[in-house]
């Protein structure tokens, strides 16, 4: 993989906050602590699971972190 999963997401973000997708990336960016240099699922899954108060359902996070290993390999 050859970008880190914050780099992929930043290339989600949009005006369009009616995709779940896109508002995940909004919401990402304008974390200052989210891990943006980690390609690890565990460490990213970790994170967001104890300090991101903006994803309500982990599922998305599984279904945008299979289009980056689709899209980054």
């Amino acid at each position: 993989m050859n970008r880190s999963f914050y780099e992929y997401l930043m290339t989600l973000k949009g005006p369009n906050i009616s995709e779940p997708e896109t508002k995940f990336a909004n919401d990402v960016g304008e974390d200052l602590s989210f891990p943006k240099h980690s390609k690890n699922y565990q460490e990213i899954s970790h994170y967001l699971e104890f300090n991101a108060y903006y994803i309500d359902n982990m599922d998305l996070f599984d279904e945008v972190w299979e289009q980056y290993v689709e899209n980054n390999a």
